[in-house]
């Protein structure tokens, strides 16, 4: 508890300090399990990030075609970012540890999962924040898909009901792309 407590302090302060970022990879989030992590580390790569939920209807086809994703393109600098959100229909009711394990168990999901958080309203993520300012799109249910560039800037958003294998091809080419430029730069 102390871990949480003390991983929430540093997010607190750090999210009054990031009130305006410049792009999605200058955050830092917490993740599932209750460390304090920069979405840093992830700059240089395509990631696609979701609000996640593990009672909705949308859980098992998404977290399916995510993990797909994960497997397909995350050895070629791609990642699934997943942040489970209780705010739509109640559907992530689960502490932190208890939607890792599900998740994990289920759908044998290798993505990172960060701590639940609030994507809408007053109280939300200031990652979130950026997405919704950036994209001009806010999330209104489950499984909003947010997909950033190598640069950490929104390249396009979707809502819950254009699915995963629709948005596929457009991430398989961002990561073709970025193979054919990481080749040339050798």
């Amino acid at each position: 508890m102390g871990t949480i407590l003390r991983a929430l302090t540093l997010l607190t302060l750090s999210c009054l300090a990031e009130a305006k970022q410049k792009d999605f990879y200058s955050f830092k989030v917490v993740n599932s399990r209750g460390r304090l992590v920069s979405l840093e580390k992830y700059r240089g790569s395509v990631s696609l990030v979701v609000n996640v939920a593990s009672e909705c209807g949308y859980t098992d086809e998404h977290y399916k075609d995510l993990q797909q994703l994960q497997k397909d393109f995350g050895p070629f600098h791609f990642n699934v970012l997943a942040f489970p959100c209780n705010q739509f229909g109640q559907q992530e009711p689960g502490s932190d540890k208890e939607i890792d394990s599900f998740v994990r168990r289920v759908y044998g999901v290798s993505f990172p999962i960060f701590s639940k958080i609030a994507v809408v309203g007053i109280g939300a993520n200031n990652a979130y924040k950026y997405l919704v300012e950036a994209s001009r799109k806010e999330p209104t249910w489950n499984f909003w898909k947010y997909l950033i560039d190598t640069d950490g800037k929104v390249v396009d958003a979707w809502g819950p009901d254009i699915s995963v294998k629709e948005i596929r091809p457009r991430i398989a080419d961002m990561v073709r792309k970025l193979i054919i430029k990481r080749k040339e730069e050798l």
